[in-house]
């Protein structure tokens, strides 16, 4: 159910097999630069992005305090203020809001209880009973450091935090009752049992055929949910919001591919191929399908934003996630 696991890789693609230089080729973009009519128009995704990181950071460590009872806590802090988290779907939260005209410091609580929904789900989708994964961004997993179930009450916790988050520090002079409203239906739409819950009950139960709705439901929804909370408190109308919803879920999709491709150049560990067998375009079709794959996303999510040319330059980062997912151009320090 994850938005974004392996960002920080930023691989030299001309030392890898020729297979995966083709990925270069396939997908041209660029992290600074937009393959539009506006391609003259250079835009610093990083520097707006790690800046927003160092404010994300902040509010997430403040709004989950140490309180009794502690472990709990600690567990869940533990997975929001993670080392190596990248905070894309606050981000493009964030992003999208200031799209439309809306202030940031109105989105932040929504893009902080993004990323308390993201982190509970993948304290929950590392669990041994569902993907049995004991390390998550290179550290040790949730549940193995505070057991399964302080994990799983780690995750039970943040989800509600989420949300009481949202509504008792998103600022009303900023944010109208009504899109706060709006935001929490679609966070728990997003999150229920036709959302990430449903995805990651196929991954465990689904066939090959699955494979599809699969990726749509526990890695689209984030980005997803993300861009159009962000549509939503930055006063989107009805037919923005539904573009931004197809750009998101595209944008999210398009990041796991290819986290599944880089990472399948990269892993000769048997055993854990096996593991993931049929979780993946690329365990399921192949390098070269799961290419076919994330150009076909990449063309899609910018089709998307055709029609926020009349924004101007706002529109530039969220043109800009989508060369980032697709070409990996830059790392983020995360440590800022």
């Amino acid at each position: 159910m994850v938005f974004s696991m392996v960002m920080s890789c930023s691989p030299n693609l001309c030392s890898l097999p020729r297979s995966r230089m083709v990925l270069q080729k396939t997908i041209r973009c660029s992290s600074s630069s937009v393959s539009t009519a506006s391609e003259s128009v250079k835009f610093d995704l990083k520097t707006y992005w790690t800046t927003l990181i160092r404010d994300i950071n902040q509010k997430l460590d403040e709004a989950v305090p140490v309180k009794y009872p502690n472990q709990i806590y600690e567990a869940m802090r533990y997975s929001v203020l993670a080392k190596g988290a990248k905070r894309s779907p606050p981000i493009m939260c964030v992003a999208a809001c200031e799209l439309f005209g809306g202030d940031r410091l109105g989105a932040y609580p929504t893009a902080c209880a993004l990323e308390m929904v993201h982190a509970a789900s993948l304290i929950h989708d590392d669990l041994p009973c569902m993907d049995d994964d004991p390390t998550r961004r290179g550290m040790p997993a949730n549940h193995t450091v505070f057991g399964v179930d302080m994990a799983i009450l780690a995750g039970d916790a943040l989800f509600p935090l989420g949300f009481q988050h949202i509504v008792s520090h998103t600022p009303t002079d900023l944010v109208p009752e009504d899109r706060v409203l709006q935001v929490i239906t679609e966070i728990a739409r997003s999150v229920g049992s036709t959302g990430m819950a449903a995805g990651q009950f196929l991954d465990l139960e689904g066939g090959p055929n699955a494979i599809d709705f699969v990726q749509e439901k526990k890695y689209g929804e984030m980005g997803e949910c993300s861009a159009v909370c962000g549509g939503i408190l930055g006063g989107a109308s009805d037919d923005e919001i539904q573009h931004l919803r197809k750009y998101g879920r595209a944008v999210g999709v398009l990041y796991r591919v290819v986290d599944d491709i880089l990472q399948a150049k990269e892993n000769d560990d048997k055993t854990e191929g096996k593991k993931k067998k049929g979780k993946s375009y690329v365990s399921v079709y192949g390098v070269e399908k799961a290419m076919e794959v994330a150009e076909d996303l990449r063309t899609q999510a910018k089709r998307e934003l055709d029609g926020f040319e009349k924004y101007g330059d706002k529109v530039m980062p969220l043109y800009s996630f989508v060369d980032y997912a697709a070409d990996r151009g830059f790392t983020i320090d995360t440590q800022v």
